[in-house]
């Protein structure tokens, strides 16, 4: 049995549709969704604003804590909490050019209502904890804008969220490019270093997601460590990439089992989850799944973390400290390799 408690959004069974082909599966409702995931062994949901009240902005501000509160109602229901809740400020048209960094002031005051929406719907779930995903905070014309600028207006969008409520707690989820060109928050180092220029670093931390690490050519387990050694991990987005090219959301472990193992290995070893924290999955089924198959993805990544977390259990660190001390560290990877092949 798992010691972690596990997170998925909505967004993570889908209808299969890509930037180069429509959808091959059906949309399965909403509800069918949550019951499924509770179904399964999820305990919290993540959420962007628009999960949560769909067509947010045609609603004022008091329809949407009152639809907030009647989603609370489904997640009761089910047992289920909220992770967090994410502005999916990349979805509009007033997002085009960024949002909390556009060049467009009305743009920018688009993007904080989107915020401040966020920070209301998350509390009416019972979460204190916002997302920022900063897929179009860039450049796509290296020109455009300065960087220095727009850093500065990130860290300001920051300092009015923590502003607007004293308890939210922001976090920063990293990815180098894609959409985006030229992004101003590429890694969990720039997460650390936004956090310290805000007003109250201490609730402002990082997201890992193993994809966005694995595009900008870093391990995700060292990313994930250097945020914890830092106090600043407030969640996970477990999953897998096949090299640097766009963004595949790939099924925890699939593509490379070694590193998949390292990341479970560093959330346990230093104590992930004993505040609270989920682990978040955040894969997608490939287009080739059969409707029938549409949870296949979540049910293998959930397997293979479970099987991977027994794994470090088992975990010899008598033998790894004489292969250190001997400085055998050939002995020591044959030893990780037998161990993830069963011979150990």
């Amino acid at each position: 049995m798992s010691k972690f408690k596990f997170s998925v959004g909505p967004w993570n069974v889908h209808s299969g549709a890509d930037s180069y082909g429509p959808a091959v599966r059906s949309e399965i409702d909403f509800e069918e969704k949550i019951k499924k995931f509770a179904e399964m062994g999820f305990s919290a949901i993540q959420f962007h604003d628009d999960d949560a009240v769909p067509n947010i902005n045609y609603y004022t501000e008091e329809e949407i804590k009152g639809k907030a509160r009647e989603l609370k109602k489904l997640l009761d229901k089910y047992g289920l909490a909220a992770e967090f809740v994410a502005p999916r400020l990349w979805m509009d048209g007033h997002t085009i050019d960024g949002g909390f960094m556009s060049t467009s002031k009305e743009d920018r005051e688009y993007a904080m209502w989107r915020a401040y929406r966020s920070i209301d719907i998350a509390k009416e779930l019972g979460t204190d904890m916002i997302v920022l995903w900063l897929a179009r905070e860039g450049t796509l014309c290296a020109e455009s804008k300065s960087p220095v600028w727009a850093t500065k207006m990130l860290i300001e969008a920051i300092n009015k969220m923590l502003e607007y409520d004293p308890k939210i707690r922001v976090c920063i989820e990293p990815k180098p490019n894609e959409p985006i060109d030229r992004s101003i928050c590429g890694t969990m180092g720039h997460v650390m270093a936004i956090s310290a220029a805000t007003i109250d670093p201490s609730r402002v931390g990082g997201n890992l997601e193993s994809a966005h690490a694995t595009l900008a050519g870093l391990d995700p387990a060292h990313e994930i460590g250097f945020a914890m050694a830092m106090g600043k991990l407030m969640t996970v987005h477990l999953n897998d990439q096949n090299g640097i090219k766009y963004d595949q959301d790939k099924s925890f472990g699939v593509e490379n089992l070694r590193a998949a193992f390292n990341q479970v290995k560093v959330l346990k070893e230093n104590g992930y989850g004993e505040n609270g924290e989920c682990v978040g999955l955040d894969v997608k089924a490939m287009r080739t799944t059969r409707e029938e198959d549409s949870y296949k993805h979540l049910q293998n990544s959930l397997a293979i973390f479970r099987v991977l977390e027994e794994k470090v259990d088992r975990f010899d660190y008598d033998f790894q400290r004489k292969c250190v001390e001997n400085r055998d560290f050939e002995g020591l990877e044959m030893y990780v390799m037998k161990l993830l092949m069963g011979m150990e």
